[in-house]
Formats: C-alpha cells, sequence, structure tokens
C-alpha cells in the first residue's frame, strides 16, 4: 500500500512555507516527499496518520516529518471551523553538508536526523514557538531564514517530544497501492462502528484476504485489525475528551462490542485505563485554565 508522491515547488532552493486554509489541503491523500516537514494545525482537528501512526490531533500540533514518511490528516466529519495550518518545507538544498556537519548546527543536524520517525512536540512547547510560525508568514526572505534557523534550534534542544513511529517508512511509486491504502482509511472511517471483516476490507482492494493481510502488514508494520483497534481507540479518547459519556457508552460508540475488550485495547495503546486518561486529561486542562 504505497502513498503519492507529491511535489513540491519553491521558488527556493532551501525551503517553503505556506498558510494552508481550505480542507482540501488536508484531505490530500497519503503522500511522501523528499522534502522535510513541519507543520503547525492553527485550528481544526481530526486523525493524523504518519507511517503506521494513528492519533487524534487538535489545534496547535505541531509535528515533524522526515523525508519521504508518508502522512495525511483527515478532518473529522463534525468539523465546522476552517481548517488552517502553517506548512514548512525544508529542500534537500537546505541539508547543506558543510553547515550539517559544523559545530554551529551539530543539535539541527540531529534534529532532521530524528525526524525520520515523526515526532510530535507537546502542546505546551508548540504554544511557546507559536509566535514565531506566525512571524514567518509575513517576514521577509532572509528574516524568515533567521526565524526558521531559530525555531529549529528551539525544537533541536526541546525534551518535550514523542517519536510517531518505532521504525523509518519510505514511499515508493505505485498508484494503484497508493489507491489501495487511502480506500482503507475511507473505509475504517465509515465503518469503525459496525464489523468489519476481513473479507469486506479485502474486497474493497481487490485483494483475497491472505494477500492482503500479508501485504498490510508487511507495508504498515502492524496487522490490520491492530490499526483498526488502534484507531477506534483514538476515537474513544476524542470521546473521553469532549463528552462525559459513561466509559461503557464510549466503548460501543467507539466501535468495540464488548467492554472487557475494549478496556484491554485501552492499555494496550494507551498504557493506562479509561477513567485515567480522562482524570489526566482534565487535570491538565485545569492547570493550563488557571496558568492563563
Amino acid at each position: 500500500m504505497k502513498p503519492h508522491f507529491k511535489p513540491i515547488p519553491s521558488e527556493s532552493n532551501l525551503f517553503k512555507i505556506e498558510l494552508q486554509e481550505n480542507s482540501k489541503e488536508f484531505d490530500y491523500p497519503w503522500h511522501y516527499h523528499p522534502e522535510l516537514e513541519i507543520t503547525y494545525i492553527l485550528s481544526s482537528h481530526g486523525v493524523r496518520y504518519v507511517g503506521n501512526s494513528t492519533e487524534n490531533f487538535y489545534c496547535d500540533d505541531l509535528v515533524l516529518l522526515g523525508a519521504n514518511l508518508p502522512h495525511t490528516w483527515h478532518i473529522s466529519g463534525d468539523e465546522d471551523e476552517p481548517a488552517t495550518a502553517i506548512v514548512i518545507y525544508l529542500k534537500e538544498g537546505f541539508l547543506n553538508e558543510t553547515w550539517m556537519q559544523s559545530i554551529e548546527f551539530k543539535a539541527i543536524a540531529g534534529l532532521l536526523t530524528e525526524m525520520n520517525k515523526g515526532i510530535v512536540v507537546d502542546r505546551e512547547k508548540a504554544l511557546q514557538l507559536k509566535p514565531k510560525f506566525l512571524r514567518l508568514l509575513n517576514a521577509p526572505a532572509f528574516e524568515r531564514m533567521i526565524i526558521l534557523l531559530e525555531i529549529l534550534q528551539d525544537l533541536a534542544r526541546n525534551t518535550q517530544f514523542r517519536f510517531l513511529c518505532s521504525q523509518e517508512f519510505t514511499g515508493a511509486l505505485n498508484r494503484t497501492d497508493n489507491a489501495r491504502i487511502n480506500a482503507v482509511y475511507d473505509y475504517i472511517q465509515s465503518h469503525y462502528l459496525q464489523q468489519v471483516s476481513l473479507s469486506e476490507i479485502s474486497n474493497r482492494v481487490n485483494m483475497s484476504e491472505k494477500y492482503f493481510s500479508r501485504f498490510f502488514s508487511k507495508v504498515m508494520k502492524k496487522p490490520f485489525f491492530e490499526f483498526l483497534n488502534e484507531y477506534r481507540i483514538n476515537r474513544a479518547c476524542k470521546l473521553l475528551i469532549e463528552t462525559d459519556m459513561q466509559i461503557s457508552e464510549v466503548c460501543y460508540s467507539s466501535g468495540f462490542e464488548s467492554v472487557s475488550f475494549f478496556y484491554r485495547q485501552f492499555r494496550k495503546f494507551k498504557g493506562c485505563q479509561p477513567k485515567t486518561y480522562r482524570r489526566n486529561y482534565q487535570r491538565v486542562a485545569e492547570l493550563r485554565l488557571l496558568a492563563s
């Protein structure tokens, strides 16, 4: 299941900065490009796919992506606010060998290497950097370069982050397989509340069940049903954060048919029980409110 190759035209040989202001930019299929990418979500929420990682995203989501790391953002169906993001593409020319081997750029060079696994920056750190991202939009070309280097240096020194993928992913040109992976994503988003069978999903992508299972596991580095359950758990997290539903209601509203199985899967993917997850989020939200 291969992603699209997405060309990133730019007047500069070093970097490109875009303000993406509509859902079409976010709806771009699972894709990759040789440029490194830094995406700061200003508004919108939904599901973020990076390599074999599936997570919810909200405003002030800051993600760093390495070269050829497949990714896509899907907006939630109940989204009312416009989708906006600042996206920075670091061109291949940005990785000048002399620069990257110099002591002055040692930290940044390390950061750019770590981006191969995908990095999500903690929201508190993202908010600290937000004014600099906004300044990038209207700054003159040379000043943009200075601000960008400051952002990269801040990110290189930052310890408030986590990796999205346990191993590196690379894209490859294959339109048929690209259509298949996007068909899988679309099917899961439309049918996660129903019982999903291997027969149905394999038919959707014109494969036998056996071949689809091997194919999905090889490319995504995890079995299909693990991927599906992870998606459902992330939907459950969204309900835990945004509603006061009972845990059993969250379970069934996320596509699970058994509360006991839901609890096991939640602990597997989130490392805690649903009540603990909700309580921890509420505690952090209260602290943020007091700090503001």
